[in-house]
């Protein structure tokens, strides 16, 4: 095409390509909703025409920045941390920046105060990592009309959610030990108003009953490897029990040690199942039998959401579940004879 003495603008991006300023627009902020080819033949056009987006000016224009805010706990706990980190790659790759509001309790207030603070920032749009019933109640009073997806969060709000399947990797951790022959399998929970936490009890729940197997009593714990002792040292003292799922592999770790101490050898005496896939998981001992979690498919769901609702102002599937995969090592067994 014939250079001329302006630089390139979306429109003429879209002529040449044959679509609408409109897919222009949704190819360079990587929307799901574009076919295979168009995108291909918007892509094509961009680098004939060397064709480059004025971020300043669209934030003159629409009172927006290339910034999405995010709001998160202060806290090192894997799987929030490990989403957050995705997330910064996944908009980075969109051509967005992340600008994250930590706060130190996930309390109303405080999640309030940090979304406000991100609208001053004339952010694009925000997401609320909200992972339990104090963070979500605080989502009421973001104003209408500001793009919110939450991860993790109440999925009996209305709010636009992305959350990993909890229910079905802790359905699957469960039937892998039913499967190896216990006769049930013990529970160590995490906080009880974490959602992820109810969501795993549920699934824990949901392959003992689809087995009939006997449902023991929930055995309550925080996210701690130091709970996961506690609660170990306990279940350690109980014959009756071969098989124990626990909410996440921090806690894991804690039985193990436990189990240890008592001479229960695992998996030879006692199975254990964790949740996270943390790095280390590979390299406890045992190995551990663990949930893994897709934090990258997680975090590419919450972007696509977040940019239906930047670009057209809603979303046509606003709840969004992650299936995890179970990961196999050697911390299950059979039960003694």
């Amino acid at each position: 095409m014939e250079k001329t003495s302006r630089d390139p603008a979306m429109t003429d991006v879209a002529r040449l390509a044959g679509v609408s300023h409109q897919t222009v627009s949704r190819v360079l902020n990587n929307h799901p909703n574009v076919r295979e080819q168009t995108r291909l033949r918007v892509k094509a056009a961009i680098k004939e025409l060397d064709y480059r987006p004025n971020r300043a000016a669209r934030a003159l224009v629409t009172g927006k920045t290339q910034l999405i805010g995010v709001v998160a706990q202060n806290s090192t706990l894997y799987g929030p941390a490990s989403l957050l980190s995705a997330f910064e790659e996944a908009a980075g790759e969109a051509g967005f920046a992340v600008s994250v509001g930590r706060v130190k309790i996930l309390d109303r207030d405080s999640i309030a105060a940090a979304v406000e603070r991100h609208r001053d920032q004339r952010v694009a749009g925000i997401v609320v990592i909200a992972p339990n019933s104090s963070a979500a109640d605080a989502l009421a009073d973001v104003p209408a009309g500001v793009p919110l997806v939450t991860v993790d969060g109440d999925p009996d709000r209305s709010t636009p959610l992305v959350t990993v399947d909890q229910a079905k990797g802790a359905f699957e951790a469960t039937k892998h030990l039913i499967d190896a022959g216990h006769e049930t399998v013990w529970h160590v929970s995490g906080p009880a108003d974490w959602f992820d936490a109810a969501g795993r009890v549920e699934g824990w729940r949901a392959a003992l009953d689809a087995t009939s197997a006997e449902v023991p009593p929930v055995v309550a714990a925080d996210w701690s490897a130091a709970s996961g002792y506690r609660a170990g040292q306990m279940l350690a003292r109980m014959p009756e029990v071969t098989a124990v799922f626990c909410s996440n592999d921090h806690l894991a770790l804690g039985v193990l040690r436990a189990m240890s101490e008592r001479g229960r050898n695992v998996p030879h005496d006692v199975s254990v199942v964790g949740f996270d896939d943390v790095p280390e998981a590979a390299y406890f001992i045992p190995p551990l039998t663990t949930v893994r979690p897709d934090f990258a498919a997680v975090a590419h769901e919450t972007l696509g959401l977040l940019l239906e609702q930047i670009s057209d102002g809603e979303t046509t599937r606003p709840r969004r579940t992650v299936a995890p995969m179970l990961v196999k090592r050697n911390s299950v067994g059979p039960p003694p004879r």
